[in-house]
Formats: C-alpha cells, structure tokens, sequence
C-alpha cells in the first residue's frame, strides 16, 4: 500500500518531527518487488521496522519501506535444536514470548528489547551476555536494486558488535524472514551480573526461561524509560573497545571502571559509566537529555529535534574524550 507526504512522528521512538515523501507498506515480498519495478531514482530508500534504532536528522525523507511481513511458525525439530522462522515485520518482544509460550527457550536475555525482528539482525542486537548472532540460522534479504531474494547465513550477515553487512550497506537491503537455531538441551545464561543479581534478589537459584526472561524485563523496565512516555531510542552509544594497553592505563587512573575482556584480546568499556563520571546524568540540553536513571539514555523531555539530539551527544562525546582519551560511537542509524 501506497501513501504520500505521511507524516513519520509516530514511527519513531524518539519522537521526532519528519514527513516521508512517500511510504511503501511492504506486507510480503511481493510488495517489496512491486516497490523495485517502478522506482526511477537512484535515492536509497529508508527501510522502517520499528523506528527504535534510528534518529531523524533531516525531518524529509523521500522514499521509505515500512516493513509489516507478518508469520511464526516452527520448520524443523532436532535433538540438539529447534529452528523457528518468522516474518519481518514482527515485533521482537512478541515474537521471544511466542518461542517461550512455546516452550522452545534460547531468546530469553534478550527480552523486551523494542522494535521489529526485521531490524534484529541490521546490528546484531545484543543484551544481558548474549548476541542475536548466536542464535541466528539464516535469513532472506530482498535485494532493492535488482529485487533477487537472497538467503544469508551468519558468514554472509558479517555479525560484529551492534554491526552486520546491512548496516554498513543501508537501502540496499530489505530484510523478509529469519531463522533462528534455539538449542536443546538449553542451560541459562546467567554470566551477566546484574541480572544474576536480580534473579538472587528474587529468591530464583536454578531459573527456568520463563524466570530469566521475567528478570530481563524487570531490570529494561526499571533502568530504561517507556518511549511511549519520554522519547528514546534506548542505548545511544555503543560500549567503546580499546586494547588491553588502553585498558590497564585507564585502569590505574580510575579503578572502578566496569571492563570486559573480549574473546579477540579487546577489552569492553561501559559507556554509561564513562558518560555519568563526566556529570552528563539527568543533565539536559533545551529539550534534550540524559536520562536520570540511565546516562547511556538520550531522551526526548518534548519537542527536541533531531539536530537537538546529535549536539547533545556531540557535546557528551567531547567531554568523554577529553577525561577518557575514548571514543564514543553513536548506536542509532541516523537518517
């Protein structure tokens, strides 16, 4: 389905002003094909799921795919896995609970993280010690030059930290279906402290999904604002990765710096504790902000736009970067 000059405010989490020129419905990939047979530019279409990962820089946008493939449904059984497939445009909270309710586990830690499955794979999302790639199979891409459908695998996807080849070729690709492997026998993922912490805190020494799944939700809901309430995107900054040399000498400065040695000998640095040691926690901006419960959060507090946004990032980058000698890379896609 077809509209022009639609106004894109309510499909981004953030909350901010932008119209699309023209807006695709992509309901199957039949739409999608529809789309690449009559364009005549050669203007990279913004391809929407959610709206949760993303900040409108300019508030035009000529050309954008919305994204509503819908279906679940389990392929194949195993003794060691269950392969699920689902459509695009499902909402990813849903589609984990549905797998649970199921009682297929393996997606549990990474409940309650907003917007659609379509967008899962576009930066590898990841939360509370485990990565979509991880669970990953495959998936089916449409091609929005030549409208061929491709099958990726993992070693095609190029996962990385929040990265994947979608992400580094945006308007190229329109994500239609996922795979995804949940193991058998499943054990939980419990490295992540603070939600082993929860899970004490509840009384819960062997946790079944459901439990786990419930205690990731608990700590998003009381750490992380309800963007239906105050505009975010969530985490604005990816954690930064430095060497191991990098590390020890920030170290010795500030011993308290939370690190995480990774399986390639980087180390991992906490965003949010590097942005809440510079003072940016609760501090505003005009109408832009650092959440007060959660630093690596920039909100919407009302009419923001997103230029307000990037300078208040661009100003949190700095102070970073001068205490720290870090770097700080933005998360969202920025339109």
């Amino acid at each position: 389905m077809y509209s022009s000059d639609l106004d894109l405010t309510p499909f981004n989490t953030f909350g901010l002003p932008a119209r699309a020129h023209r807006l695709w419905r992509v309901e199957s990939v039949a739409d999608a094909r529809a789309y690449v047979a009559q364009r005549q530019d050669d203007v990279p279409p913004l391809v929407l799921g959610g709206g949760s990962n993303l900040l409108f820089r300019s508030g035009e946008i000529a050309t954008v795919l919305k994204v509503e493939i819908r279906g679940r449904k389990k392929l194949a059984e195993t003794a060691e896995a269950v392969i699920v497939e689902v459509g695009a445009g499902e909402n990813w909270h849903d589609f984990v609970q549905w797998t649970l309710a199921q009682g297929w586990p393996g997606l549990e830690n990474l409940a309650l993280i907003p917007g659609s499955v379509g967008a899962a794979p576009i930066q590898n999302i990841g939360a509370y010690g485990m990565e979509m790639a991880e669970r990953f199979e495959s998936l089916d891409a449409l091609d929005l030059e030549s409208g061929e459908t491709r099958e990726f695998d993992a070693a095609a996807c190029r996962f990385g930290y929040r990265a994947s080849i979608f992400r580094s070729t945006p308007g190229r690709w329109l994500v239609t279906a996922l795979r995804f492997r949940l193991p058998k026998p499943w054990q939980p993922r419990l490295g992540y402290g603070e939600l082993a912490r929860e899970l004490a805190a509840q009384g819960v020494v062997m946790p079944n999904a459901l439990q786990v799944a419930e205690a990731v939700s608990t700590i998003r809901r009381r750490k992380l604002p309800d963007p239906a309430v105050l505009g975010n995107a969530g985490s604005f900054f990816k954690n930064p990765l430095v060497d191991t040399a990098s590390c020890a000498a920030l170290l010795a400065r500030h011993p308290a710096l939370p690190h995480y040695p990774q399986a390639d000998g980087q180390v991992k640095l906490a965003s949010g504790w590097l942005i809440e040691a510079c003072g940016w926690k609760g501090k505003r901006l005009g109408a832009a902000g650092c959440h007060e419960h959660q630093a690596l959060v920039l909100v919407n507090h009302g009419g923001a736009s997103g230029v307000d946004i990037l300078r208040l990032a661009e100003a949190i980058r700095a102070d970073v970067r001068a205490r720290f000698g870090v770097e700080l890379e933005i998360e969202p896609v920025v339109v």
